[in-house]
Order: structure tokens, then sequence, then C-alpha cells
């Protein structure tokens, strides 16, 4: 673990840098891989299918068979986990719903939005070192209580059966999910991008990814299909002073850790105590992981950060624009008041960034790779387009229809001013 020192505001660039792979091989494989996938259907995906998650699939399309036997192999206990995140995740979710208000912007002039949901969405849900079923609730809940009609999930197999794991299937038929198929990586973004044969064409695709599934979204999103935002990599940064609780902290560290081995995470304290006992706590509740191996080479991404004051901590989180932030000083909620760029915020020294992946309410699904900056992580408003809509009578015209005609004119779109000029003179008559 790097431990940084007073760094001054010129050097913020180098320490918040991202691990990054060679991103012009990566393009290019992703590319072909889509390439791959638009021209040759549901062959292609099960050949990537069997290349990269070691499965031969008959059937890209999971069964409501396959629904039925998820539902036994699930334990009531975990049932009933996904039942109170998916009713809190829900209540959060549906408090977001837009009512258009009719405004009068002139005399004669009537403007509003209408929420309209979008019809079909694709959800990509990773498998791989481990399945996210708690992503499943976090992009179908409100893409259903935004009333999308067509839902389309695509998630990989976990294993050489070619099975899905059963939480993932109970967490979509708990959220109302349409159609779940096997596929995953860039193969999965391309399906739901151009549809196959078996998986059909969306408008819209959500859901993280690793820097492939993240670089395969941004191609398809060039020309064919919307995304919700860059979600690559998880990364959390804390911020820490002498009344924070170590052990609490090392583990907030460890659990975005364990996500991948190019995740990133980043301790910033004004005291130094703090991050010597977060040093040592890290490196005793490590040994205990399971996937310590991953979280151990995570780790060398890591920063530990020693900064004068709380306003120098608060003005590098802004800067470095975190997926997760967590708050864990004594005066959070002054803090709290000073964050500009984050993708979800978690305040105090109980608040830990568990509570927000599965049960709280909030949306996980968030923006990575300083991408926090300017795109906000998914909500209700990310499943539904604006409408605007605008009505004039007589009096509109007469209350707006020099403007225009006018602006038109010194635009030199003489057509555009000829459509309200001949308003304007047929209530002359």
């Amino acid at each position: 673990m790097q431990v940084i020192k007073y760094p001054t505001e010129e050097n913020f660039e180098t320490i918040v840098k991202r691990p990054q792979l060679n991103v012009s091989r990566l393009n290019a494989t992703v590319a072909e891989v889509l390439n791959d996938v638009r021209n040759n259907g549901d062959e292609a995906v099960k050949r990537y299918e069997k290349e990269f998650d070691h499965v031969s699939l008959a059937s890209l399309a999971v069964t409501q068979a396959e629904l039925d036997e998820a539902e036994t192999l699930v334990s009531q206990e975990l049932k009933e986990a996904l039942l109170l995140s998916y009713g809190n995740i829900a209540k959060f979710h549906a408090a977001q719903k837009f009512d258009g208000i009719k405004i009068k912007t002139a005399k004669g002039v009537t403007c509003w939005q209408k929420s309209i949901p979008i019809q079909k969405v694709g959800l990509y849900i990773p498998g791989g070192t481990a399945p996210l079923f708690s992503t499943v609730l976090m992009l179908a809940v409100p893409a259903k209580i935004a009333g999308c009609s067509e839902i389309v999930l695509c998630t990989p197999p976990n294993n050489r059966e070619g099975k899905v794991h059963p939480a993932i299937l109970l967490a979509a038929r708990i959220a109302g999910v349409s159609k779940i198929y096997k596929a995953g990586g860039v193969q999965a973004i391309g399906a739901m991008a151009y549809g196959t044969e078996t998986i059909p064409k969306v408008y819209k695709i959500f859901g993280p990814g690793n820097q492939y599934v993240m670089a395969a979204k941004q191609q398809v999103s060039l020309h064919d299909v919307a995304i919700d935002m860059p979600a690559g990599p998880s990364e959390v940064c804390v911020i820490a002073d002498h009344t924070s609780n170590a052990e609490f902290v090392a583990a907030d560290l460890l659990s975005q850790a364990e996500h991948g081995t190019d995740s990133q995470v980043i301790l910033i304290s004004v005291s130094e105590a703090l991050l010597d006992s977060v040093q040592k706590e890290i490196r005793a509740q490590l040994c205990r992981l399971p996937r310590k191996e991953i979280a151990k080479k995570t780790l060398e991404n890591s920063k530990f950060i020693l900064v004068h004051n709380t306003d120098e901590a608060m003005a590098l989180s802004n800067f470095y624009a975190p997926e997760h932030l967590i708050i864990a000083t004594e005066d959070y909620e002054k803090l709290a008041e000073k964050v500009v760029n984050a993708g979800s915020v978690f305040l105090g020294k109980y608040t830990c960034e568990s509570a927000g992946d599965y049960s709280s309410g909030t949306n996980h699904t968030l923006p990575t790779h300083g991408y926090a900056l300017a795109y906000s992580g998914v909500n209700l408003d990310s499943f539904n387009r604006k409408v605007t809509f605008q009505h004039l009578d007589e009096q509109g015209i007469a209350s707006i229809g020099h403007a225009v005609e006018l602006m038109a004119v010194n635009e030199q779109l003489e057509a555009h001013a000829n459509a309200i000029r001949i308003r304007i003179n047929s209530l002359k008559k």
C-alpha cells in the first residue's frame, strides 16, 4: 500500500490515476467481438461463451424450468434478504417519480414535460468471480417502476453445465424481468445492441462490468444503442480522522478491493496514526478473506494519503470523483456539504458501502473512472425520457409571434420565419 504525505494540488492528477489496460489493444479486441456478434448472431455468442466462459450452450435462453429450479436452490434466509432489499430499493426509486407541471410561459403559450418509459431495456449482470444478483434488483426494480415494457437480462452461466446462478434468477423473478439469456462480457453487450436470432435488440443498455464491458458499451453507444454510463472497475475513497474506527475503515477498503484486480481503493486522512492503524487492520483482515489474492492485487493500486486538514481531503476527493465515497469523520455532516463529485456517499462510521450495495435502497450502479464528474448513478430517470409539449392559441401567436419571426429572419432561416408569419397574417384577416 503506497503512502503519500501532504501532496500539493499539482500532484493530484498523478495521485488519483486509475489502473489501466492497454486501451488500443483492448478497443481492437472489443471491436472484433462486437463485429462478429453483429454478423453472426447466436452462433458468435455461443462461440465466445465457449471460449471465455468455458461452457457449450445448446440454447441461450433461460427456461421456465430453470427459473423454477432456482427457487428451490436458494435458501429461505437469502430469499428473505432479497425481498427486504427489493422493498427498500422499490421504495426509494418510486419516490423519484416525475410529475410534469403545465407552465404558461406567455399569454396563450403553454409548455410541459411528460416522462415516458423506454420501451426496451437491456440489463447486463456480471457473473465472473462473483454472481452479482444484487445488481439485478438495482437495475430491474427501477425499470419495472418506470414502466419499461420489455426488460431483457444477459448474464454469463456460472458453471460448466451452463446454469445461471440461482440467486440471479430468483432476483430477476422477484423484480419482474421479462427475458433472461446466458451471455456474458462483450458478446452480451453486442447481442443486446444489435439483436440476434434469440436475444432481442434493446434501446438502452445498463449494468457494470470490467474494462472490456465498459469499452463495449462505449463502442455500441456511438451508433446503435444508448447506455447508462461508462461503469467499469469498482472503486472507493474513504475520508477518515482520528475519531474513525480503523477496523471499520480497513473492512470498507477491503470490501471494494475484493471486487477485482483492476479495482482501486483510496484512504485520505488527517491522522497519520489512523493510517498506520488501518494498515495493520488490513493485514489482519486480509488473511481471513476467501478472495484475499484478488484483494491483495488490488491493494497494489491503493493509495493512503495524509493531508493537513479536511478541506484538503475534500479537495482531493472531489478531484478524484470516486464511485463510492465514505466520510467516516467526526464532522461528516459538515463535510457532506462540500461533496461535489461522487457517485454515492456514505456518512458516519456505521454506514458501510456494503449497505448501499445491497439493502439501504439507493442504487449501486454508479459512474467510475472519474465519470462522476459528469454522470449520475442509475435512478428512475435513467429508464425514462422527458418529452416536451407545447400549445399555442391565437393569443400565443400574438404574444411571441413577432419575436419568433424576427429571430428567424436574423438567423437567415426564411422558412422558419414564414411558418410563424403565415399564422400571424391569418389572425389579421
